[in-house]
């Protein structure tokens, strides 16, 4: 089995992000319901065909995005 049929995600960087999300948040159980749940809006997002990058699974593009603002919280609206 081929893991890395996506050329555009670096696995081991996706990995890294994920780790550093877990060891930086208070509550493990909360950060990975915080990315359960942005990937479950991420995934309907890509059924109503609002996003353009369906190539990115949508938990690889939550702990992405979660990873960015945690790392650049200047990023952040508001």
């Amino acid at each position: 089995m081929n893991l890395s049929h996506n050329p555009s995600i670096d696995h081991n960087d996706l990995a890294q992000r994920g780790e550093s999300l877990i060891r930086k948040s208070t509550n493990r159980y909360l950060t990975t319901v915080r990315i359960a749940f942005r990937a479950k809006q991420r995934r309907f997002d890509d059924f109503d065909g609002l996003l353009e990058e369906s190539s990115i699974k949508p938990v690889q593009r939550s702990i992405i995005e979660l990873s960015d603002e945690q790392d650049q919280p200047d990023l952040l609206p508001g």
